[in-house]
């Protein structure tokens, strides 16, 4: 049963993540390659690729030099700043390296594209700082990885498509990730921070945007 809600919980982010990503290419069907392309279409997301290169280089760093990553991932007696660090290091073998890599290479320009430059990195390293402190106090005291940072892009794009997305479908279909992000936090799943963490951000996010849009239109 836990495994199953743990799917469930997966597909309640991953679909409407997807559905985001097709809305921000205005509802075209691509393959994977042009999805990428059209992705990173110009104008370049900058901080976006600074992000994935940054992460690829990691992942080129811990697959030469292994040994790395005890020294980085988060530990319970560990210096405080492992709660960071913890981000560039995949501990959990090459599937997560691999999927790490590739959710964030198209999750990442998303989320600049609709939250900006500043707000994307801010919402990654907060939501996964916050998973990995949490996860430090006790849920799962040592490992590595920045899937929960994802998460909370993920949260923050689909709280603020929900207070002001176009598509009234897509704003319903939204609010699961949130729900997920309860679900996991009761499990004391990491992931479950992550995405909550971005939501607050998101809804954040949201007012401040509408609260420029007022002030413009009032001027």
């Amino acid at each position: 049963m836990h495994t199953l809600v743990l799917y469930g919980c997966a597909v309640a982010v991953v679909v409407p993540g997807s559905r985001l990503v097709i809305d921000q290419l205005g509802d075209q069907q691509v393959g994977p390659g042009r999805l990428l392309a059209a992705l990173w279409r110009r104008p370049v997301p900058r901080a976006a690729a600074v992000l994935v290169g940054v992460m690829t280089a990691m992942a080129v760093v811990q697959t030469v030099v292994p040994g790395v990553m005890p020294h980085l991932e988060r530990a319970p007696h560990g210096p405080w700043w492992r709660v960071v660090t913890a981000l560039l290091v995949q501990t959990s073998g090459w599937g997560q390296l691999a999927f790490n890599l590739a959710a964030l290479a198209v999750v990442a320009p998303v989320a600049e594209r609709r939250l900006g430059a500043v707000w994307m990195p801010v919402v990654f390293l907060l939501s996964g700082v916050a998973a990995h402190v949490v996860s430090t106090v006790g849920w799962s005291v040592h490992g590595g990885g920045d899937s929960v940072g994802i998460c909370g892009l993920v949260g923050a794009l689909a709280t603020s498509y929900a207070l002001r997305g176009r598509q009234r479908q897509l704003r319903l279909l939204s609010v699961l990730v949130p729900a997920a992000g309860v679900v996991l936090c009761l499990m004391e799943n990491n992931h479950g921070i992550g995405v909550m963490t971005g939501v607050v951000l998101g809804a954040a996010f949201a007012l401040v945007a509408e609260g420029s849009r007022e002030r413009a239109v009032a001027v």
